[in-house]
């Protein structure tokens, strides 16, 4: 049996989103969301029946029949604030609809939640929204596209065909193949573009008819009920008038029946006391009324009363069992998979989010850039997450979540360094910058306890003391010359830099090209050295693996002075 398809749609706030899904259910959700822009993620059930009133004129002449029971929409926020839950949706969704203002092209958000599709590897179609805002077109209420666009004036077609064809090149620089839907060959391949108006309803009959064809065509195994076990995902938890506290969630898999237990990633497990849906075509999060039912089949959302659900936090994943001896098995096998999605390793850094979708986001961005991970956790930062993190990374990744004072101060104490921000490429922005920061500070210190190489020559005519300690003006020919460097000759120890001077201030160092005066502890001019010698400084083989790390070059200057010594030993 084939379930409904799940569809997300992302894209760049602004970009009609919550609109042109009023169109399909004839709602008017996005004038009352504050601002206009979508603050939770919601569902719409989009029934066969509705899909083939839209667009069964054009399925007939395309020959395609629909054999899915409807279509399963999530409207997804497009505010930056929201990145957690526009993840939750993509990491959800079988297909998504990516919403692109044709007028304004791709945005951050629009590039944002294409690296979600990329990541989860969803198939999507781009819907080129605001097609009616086109200088001169010629709206046409709920058409196909191709029929709206035929009766449009010369220069209006081109302009959209330019606007197009923009998008294709935009998509292009991302990786991704599009064409205009009616000219694709090959949708394994290529993603279709289908210009649309959420205001007009013109060509949302093609973007029904492209996903359901889509779906039955390249997802139907993916959206074969296999499990009796009902799985899926909590969206939402809220206090919802004369039920307390209930939450939202997306039936993925299986079915959900009154009086089953609902267990929970973290180990929670509450039994099912009641289940409502909302009528087709209304969004679960701003519909008033539902209807209470027995039990509810994938894929849909499903509204669901029972006790403790305060304890939940959204992004949650789930399974259901009828029977209570198999909880401890759900649970366990739900702890399995959460584990191996999140890979975690016996040292690293900590990893705290505000759901399990953000989470996967953050270990995986971290993953990437091969940082080991110690734990990660929903959650606000603790003292405990701070004296795990207390070891040779000593740093915890905050996304979205709170820093308890205790875990401040335990981590001012400790040296633990918190990263925290709520857009996730920060997170890693920061975490770059304070790995070059530590690994600077880290050169800084071991360059400083090391003894430089360095080849210099003593000036004729400048000796300014004899001994005691010696002093005369000498150029570096190459590498530093640095206080407290032991000075040697071919077979000789000539004695240990004191002071260097510099046109008579004294000064920490002087690096090849530069002259100066120089005080030699235990040196004697005309005895263990003489003017215009080349005395040399020679590290110690633990000082030279220092040099080999952060100064190649003067690792090799080292071997060329040990050479050169070893040599006139001889």
């Amino acid at each position: 049996m084939l379930r409904q398809p799940i569809v997300c749609i992302l894209g760049h706030v602004d970009h009609g989103k919550t609109t042109l899904l009023d169109r399909i259910r004839k709602t008017s959700v996005a004038s009352k969301e504050p601002g206009l822009i979508t603050q939770h993620v919601g569902c719409t059930s989009v029934p066969k029946d509705v899909i083939e009133e839209i667009s069964g004129d054009l399925m007939k002449k395309m020959n395609i029949k629909l054999e899915i029971p409807g279509l399963l929409f999530l409207d997804t926020p497009g505010h930056e604030a929201f990145t957690t839950l526009r993840e939750r949706g993509g990491k959800c969704a079988d297909l998504a609809v990516l919403v692109i203002d044709v007028n304004e092209g791709m945005k951050p958000q629009t590039v944002e939640s294409l690296e979600f599709l990329k990541k989860f590897r969803t198939p999507f179609v781009v819907a080129a929204t605001k097609i009616d805002k086109i200088r001169g077109w010629i709206p046409k209420e709920d058409s196909p596209f191709l029929e709206s666009f035929a009766v449009q004036p010369e220069n209006v077609k081109q302009e959209l065909e330019n606007r197009i064809y923009s998008l294709v090149a935009q998509l292009l620089e991302h990786g991704f193949e599009s064409e205009r839907f009616d000219r694709v060959r090959d949708f394994r391949k290529t993603v279709a573009i289908v210009p649309c108006s959420g205001a007009t309803g013109e060509g949302i009959p093609e973007l029904l008819m492209v996903l359901g064809g889509l779906s039955q065509a390249f997802l139907r195994e993916r959206i074969t009920v296999k499990s009796e076990i009902a799985s899926g995902t909590v969206l939402e938890v809220k206090e919802t008038k004369g039920m307390g506290i209930t939450i939202d969630v997306l039936l993925t898999d299986g079915e959900i029946k009154k009086g089953d237990y609902m267990v929970f990633k973290d180990g929670n497990t509450t039994k099912i006391r009641a289940l409502f849906i909302p009528p087709p075509l209304s969004e679960i999060r701003t519909e008033k009324k539902f209807i209470p039912v027995d039990r509810v089949s994938a894929a849909c959302g499903v509204k669901v009363s029972a006790p403790g659900l305060e304890k939940v936090v959204a992004g949650t994943p789930f399974v259901c069992v009828s029977d209570k001896k198999d909880v401890e098995q759900a649970r366990k096998k739900l702890s399995e998979m959460i584990r191996r999605r999140l890979e975690l390793s016996g040292e690293g850094v900590v990893v705290k989010a505000d759901t399990l979708g953000s989470l996967e986001a953050v270990v995986k961005l971290m993953k990437e850039k091969n940082v080991p991970i110690k734990k990660a956790e929903v959650g606000a930062v603790t003292k405990s997450d701070i004296i795990l993190a207390s070891n040779r990374f000593g740093v915890v990744i905050a996304f979205n979540v709170s820093v308890d004072r205790a875990a401040r101060e335990e981590a001012s104490s400790r040296g633990v360094k918190i990263i925290e921000n709520n857009v996730i490429y920060r997170l890693v922005e920061e975490y770059d910058k304070w790995i070059e920061e530590k690994e600077e500070e880290e050169k800084r210190r071991a360059l400083s306890e090391v003894t430089y190489p360095c080849v210099f020559r003593v000036l004729p005519g400048f000796v300014f003391r004899v001994s005691s300690p010696a002093i005369v003006g000498v150029e570096v020919i190459s590498g530093v010359l640095k206080p407290g460097s032991v000075v040697v000759k071919p077979g000789k120890e000539v004695g240990k830099i004191k002071e260097i001077q510099k046109e008579g201030v004294s000064v920490p160092e002087l690096a090849a090209g530069d002259r100066g005066a120089v005080s030699i502890e235990g040196g004697v001019v005309g005895r263990n050295f003489r003017e215009g010698d080349e005395l040399y400084v020679l590290p110690p083989e633990n000082d030279v693996r220092v040099f080999e790390k952060y100064l190649p070059d003067l690792a090799e200057l080292s071997r060329v002075i040990k050479e050169k010594l070893t040599k006139a030993g001889k």
